[in-house]
């Protein structure tokens, strides 16, 4: 299970037991779009190489 924790600058997640941080400039350039506007769906298909996802996408601006 992967484990996602928002913040304005940047996304803290578990990933198979690894910690990592992917800072906010990483995700809007490998997403082509501003931070608040991406969703917790397309962090999560950056980090997983075939995530399940399940519910509705948020945008990071609706979690933090």
């Amino acid at each position: 299970m992967t484990t996602l924790s928002f913040e304005d600058d940047g996304v803290d997640i578990v990933y198979e037991g690894t910690e990592f941080r992917m800072e906010r400039e990483l995700i809007e350039e490998a997403t082509q779009k501003t931070y608040y506007d991406v969703t917790d769906h397309e962090v999560l298909q950056l980090v997983e190489p075939d995530p399940a996802l399940s519910g509705e996408p948020r945008r990071i601006g609706d979690i933090v």
